[in-house]
């Protein structure tokens, strides 16, 4: 069991949508909670994450980083990090970042397996990679 991963919701901050999952209350199993959608060159929807988080009862926050092909920080990783430590700001809970390289790959395939079509399902492609992610993060023992 890890306790210090109970209700966490993971974030798949994408610049289309932002892709969600939380974890049991044991902070053992990763299950999709949805996505939201923004628009480009807007700014952050954090109160839309807020919300999010106050619905699921989340008791913190793990954010993918989308690092390059060699594992570098980019922009793109700089503004979600910018975002997760605004919400940490704002909650005053524990928000930790890991690299969410190949989450996305890995949710298509996963899709493609069980024989569904992605077609018209980002959305649910996100929520998976966002499931993907935190069940990573659990699966680590402090």
């Amino acid at each position: 069991m890890n306790a210090a991963l109970a209700r966490f919701l993971a974030v798949d901050y994408g610049r289309k949508r932002i892709g969600f999952a939380i974890s049991d209350p044991l902070g053992m199993i990763a299950s999709p909670a949805g996505f939201i959608t923004r628009r480009e060159g807007k700014r952050a929807p954090i109160t839309k994450i807020l919300a999010r988080a106050q619905e699921l009862e989340a008791r913190g926050f793990i954010f993918g980083l989308p690092l390059d092909g060699e594992g570098l920080e980019t922009d793109w990783t700089a503004e979600i990090r910018a975002v997760g430590v605004e919400i940490a700001k704002r909650t005053g809970l524990p928000v930790r970042f890991l690299d969410e390289r190949f989450t996305t790959a890995a949710a298509l395939r996963t899709l493609k397996e069980m024989g569904e079509s992605t077609r018209g399902r980002k959305g649910d492609v996100d929520a998976l990679a966002a499931t993907i992610l935190l069940q990573q993060a659990l699966n680590v023992q402090d």
